[in-house]
């Protein structure tokens, strides 16, 4: 059995705005639950009517257009596709459930639509690179409506709305991030390290900062890697050692690679206690929290975690490496992607090549 109401409610800026949710019921149980919000409350009462009809007539599954909010929400519920869904794009769609677009419905999205989104959430401090996300995430998700979820959604309209986008400079790349630590400011993070490592209570796992810290620029890896490295996976004789699930764009789960462990990185691995199956057995936030709190205190500016691993890919370029070999270090599939991003060489260096 479907049922209708209309819920009125007022905005901040003292306008109204009137929801229609339609509800079907089994046994008592609710089986079915979706909503729509309009200006005008006839408008409203008009559309949830002709839901109930589709219902009554043809079941719950007769429409092939819901509001993107339904979809959004049917994205989320769906345990195969959220599961696999990385940390930012969840962030995002989480987003982009409250925004004003979510009331559109998946078959009538404009680019109008897609600039008013935009210019809304740079009215709100986000960046275009920010904003970028929120399409291509949108875009991403609208595919899978028909073949997933059998609705139909006007996904290429994407294919109209990026350029206007892009021309009227609403969404646009990230910036290529150039940043190196100096010589001076690893020297006052290693000694900043140091002093927090000690200073935690008995009790108390003490992090090896430094050792992380360095290991992190000798091998390139991300702090998430380096804190799921398997002593089962180190080879002695080779000096290296399996890096699993590595980070790819096309696939991660079960992307495992053999990954060197150069300079002195293996002696830092080796003298870790084994304790674990893990070699540096921490949450790899709780290691990026420590470096964030100790960079802030020493007020140096502008440095990421992930900027270790620009500096360890352009100390290998310096010693002369390959672009092939660095690779082999970094775990980059694309070589562009890896010259591109993360080198950024000191010229003054090159003398020492010579």
């Amino acid at each position: 059995m479907a049922s209708l109401s209309i819920e009125k409610r007022q905005l901040k800026n003292g306008e109204f705005r009137y929801k229609a949710t339609i509800i079907v019921k089994k046994k008592q149980a609710i089986i079915h639950r979706e909503s729509k919000t309009f200006k005008k409350k006839e408008h409203a009462r008009t559309y949830g009517k002709k839901r109930l009809s589709d219902i009554e007539l043809n079941g719950v599954n007769s429409t092939k257009t819901v509001p993107l909010s339904v979809l959004l929400d049917k994205f989320m519920a769906d345990k195969d596709l959220w599961n696999n869904t990385g940390r930012t794009k969840r962030y995002v769609i989480e987003m982009l459930r409250d925004c004003d677009i979510a009331r559109i419905d998946t078959n009538e999205l404009k680019t109008s639509d897609l600039i008013q989104h935009c210019k809304n959430r740079r009215g709100a401090g986000a960046k275009p690179a920010t904003i970028y996300h929120d399409i291509a995430y949108l875009r991403s998700v609208m595919k899978k409506a028909n073949p997933v979820f059998d609705i139909e959604a006007n996904y290429k309209i994407f294919d109209e709305a990026v350029p206007v986008l892009t021309d009227m400079q609403l969404i646009g790349k990230s910036e290529k991030r150039t940043r190196r630590p100096t010589g001076d400011e690893l020297e006052a993070l290693k000694q900043g390290l140091i002093e927090r490592q000690n200073a935690r209570a008995n009790g108390q796992a003490r992090i090896p900062f430094v050792d992380i810290l360095e290991f992190s620029i000798l091998t390139c890896m991300r702090i998430g890697e380096v804190c799921s490295l398997r002593w089962e996976d180190i080879n002695e004789e080779h000096k290296t050692v399996v890096v699993r699930d590595r980070k790819d764009p096309r696939k991660k789960q079960g992307n495992h690679m053999i990954v060197p462990l150069l300079a002195e990185s293996f002696d830092i691995a080796m003298r870790q206690p084994k304790e674990s199956e893990l070699i540096f057995p921490f949450n790899s936030r709780s290691v990026t929290a420590g470096f964030q709190r100790v960079r802030n205190k020493l007020g140096i500016k502008d440095l990421r975690y992930h900027d270790l691993r620009r500096e360890g890919a352009s100390r290998l370029f310096e010693k002369g490496y390959s672009i092939e070999e660095v690779a082999q270090v970094t775990g980059h599939r694309n070589l562009n992607v890896l010259w591109q991003v993360y080198t950024q060489l000191y010229p003054h260096k090159l003398h020492r090549a010579l």
